[in-house]
């Protein structure tokens, strides 16, 4: 079996690749894209169930010790404790650290 192709039906096969390859290329561009947009979002909200759980938890831990009298101290502990450690948070959070020295070439580290 012989197939005779003209320099035109060669010409439209690889213009039909090359449009192919293009329209190929642009869905997976937006597909990232929207993947790349869900995650953001799911973080987002899964950051606020993890923080809404954790308070809900530290929350309850102070009432407990609240509703029972009876230990200073494991009172002063349970109302102190998130104290802490929202400051330990702020602090890390607020912290300005940056490396403002200059490299020769011949540095290593």
């Amino acid at each position: 079996m012989t197939v005779n192709l003209t320099p035109e039906h060669v010409l439209v096969g690889v213009g039909v690749l090359f449009a192919l390859v293009v329209v190929w290329r642009i869905g997976s561009r937006r597909a990232r894209k929207a993947a790349d947009t869900a995650r953001a979002s799911a973080r987002a909200v899964s950051l606020a169930g993890r923080v809404l759980f954790t308070a809900a938890a530290v929350l309850g831990v102070q009432w407990l010790v609240i509703a029972n009298p009876g230990n200073t101290t494991l009172l002063l502990v349970v109302l102190a404790l998130p104290d802490l450690i929202a400051a330990y948070v702020l602090t890390r959070t607020l912290t300005v650290t940056s490396l403002d020295t200059t490299r020769r070439r011949d540095d290593r580290r």
